[in-house]
């Protein structure tokens, strides 16, 4: 297969993002479409993103004191329906197991959506005092929502998360942890996938099932479409009730506790992808790479070539995660390999780099070919990739706020929605019937009330009565 051929298999993402978003996750290998409908098999490369950002935000929950568990994945149907809101939010979502083997259950169980019911029903029996509390709890594992539509990463039927689940003595101690994680989240999509976020609070409609209130990190991608990238979930006392979680505060009085609970997906790599992804593949930020750094031979036939390289990936071993490939395959056909694959850095090295003791440097981002001299090959790489981490943060950023529109009257709100693509502030009165109007006719859903506010007009931008608060506006995966 010709190097012309290779890049030709992938979309123009101008022309059919969608489509385009399909084949970079077939072709960069991230993930292959399974029997089982709407379900993906994760691929290595796939799964080792997934482990960094795994690594990470464990490394995260755990300077802030969270302690890893696991509950079963199964829910007896009495359990799930203790709290009404909750299961009737997830009614149409929900997988049934009704036999085992041959035999009828005496219950359904439900293969869990999510596990608040499971720990609310642990919490009741290990929560008898104060000393007790607070519980912070963590659980890495899958979920399994019956989804109508599917795509990779974005909206599977079953899919890889963290789900915290906190308990506290106190409403103020929940509200605390709730707006701490939802900033744990804010920090490491910032700082770790390089994708800016706006952190907000999410609307009665669509906050989550059960929740007293919903925090979201909302993020645009490259086609000016939002994606909810995390969310944080204060249940007050309301999950406590239903299932009589009660602890003997220091006056002996019985009291219920508040919880929260927050989680975050597999989305976030879909997220990656639409971020930052070009029409040559992935690009992905230097740290949450799995491979940091490619050495690729030039010329490896020759003498001392193979010997050089394998000697560079060592010294590049101390400071990036490198890998080298010696295979023989055209160094063409390899660049595009990698570059499918988003790899930060390809280091290139052949005869005559090694006369004049230098290589070549190949930035992802930006195409850019740096000649380094071999003795300061470490420190330029190291220097390389924190530039790189700094860029496609940068680039992100200027794309949201050229995405990012103001509207003071409904007509200009729904011109916007017709014309372009990304999210649209505008005021609103808090009233439901405004909101279901403007997704009505304008096909966007309110993403989030930030909590950085904006006086863009008095009136609300649907039916003119007093303003309450300033919301985004966009059209979501």
């Amino acid at each position: 297969m010709s190097t012309k051929k290779f890049v030709e298999a992938i979309t123009d993402m101008d022309v059919d993002f969608s489509q385009w978003y399909t084949d970079i996750v077939k072709k960069a290998e991230l993930v292959d479409y399974s029997s089982v409908k709407g379900c993906m098999i994760l691929r290595p490369y796939g799964y080792a993103i997934w482990e960094n950002i795994q690594k990470e935000l464990d490394t995260q929950f755990k300077q802030t004191d969270h302690e890893n568990v696991y509950m079963p994945m199964f829910i007896p149907k009495s359990l799930l329906q203790k709290e009404a809101d909750h299961v009737e939010g997830f009614a149409p979502e929900l997988a049934w197991v009704t036999h085992g083997g041959h035999d009828e259950l005496a219950e359904p169980l439900a293969v869990r959506p999510t596990s608040e019911t499971l720990f609310c029903e642990h919490y009741s029996k290990v929560i008898e005092s104060y000393n007790d509390l607070p519980k912070l709890y963590n659980q890495w594992c899958s979920v399994v929502r019956w989804e109508k539509t599917t795509r990779p990463f974005l909206r599977t039927t079953e899919f890889l998360w963290q789900e915290g689940h906190t308990a506290h003595a106190t409403a103020e101690e929940a509200q605390e942890e709730t707006i701490q994680m939802l900033n744990v989240y804010a920090d490491f999509l910032e700082n770790f996938l390089a994708i800016p976020v706006i952190k907000g609070q999410k609307t009665e409609k669509e906050k989550f099932a059960g929740a007293k209130a919903t925090y979201t990190i909302e993020s645009l991608m490259h086609d000016g479409k939002a994606l909810q990238s995390g969310t944080s979930h204060n249940f007050g006392d309301g999950f406590a009730k239903a299932f009589n979680i009660q602890y003997t505060d220091k006056n002996s009085k019985r009291q219920y506790v508040h919880q929260t609970s927050w989680g975050m997906t597999t989305r976030v790599i879909g997220a990656l992808i639409m971020v930052h992804g070009d029409n040559s593949g992935l690009v992905l930020p230097p740290k949450v790479a799995p491979t940091q750094v490619m050495v690729i031979p030039i010329a490896q036939h020759k003498d001392g070539v193979i010997e050089k390289a394998k000697e560079l990936q060592k010294r590049i071993s101390k400071v990036a995660r490198v890998k080298i490939d010696i295979s023989d395959k055209m160094p063409g056909w390899k660049f595009n390999e990698y570059e499918m694959k988003g790899i930060p850095v390809r280091v290139e090295i052949g005869p005559k780099d090694i006369e004049k003791n230098q290589a070549v440097i190949v930035r992802r981002d930006t195409r850019e070919k740096i000649f380094v001299s071999l003795d300061s090959l470490e420190e330029t790489i190291t220097t390389i990739l924190e530039e790189i981490q700094q860029s496609l943060y940068e680039k992100a950023l200027k794309n949201r706020t050229e995405k990012t529109y103001k509207a003071s009257t409904f007509n200009e709100l729904k011109q916007l929605s017709d014309d372009k693509q990304g999210f649209i502030k505008a005021m609103w009165c808090k009233d439901l019937a405004c909101e279901e109007k403007i997704k009505e006719e304008a096909g966007l859903t309110s993403r989030c009330m930030p909590f950085e506010q904006e006086q863009i007009a008095e009136e609300c931008v649907c039916c003119g009565k007093k303003a309450e608060t300033m919301v985004y506006w966009g059209k979501a995966y």
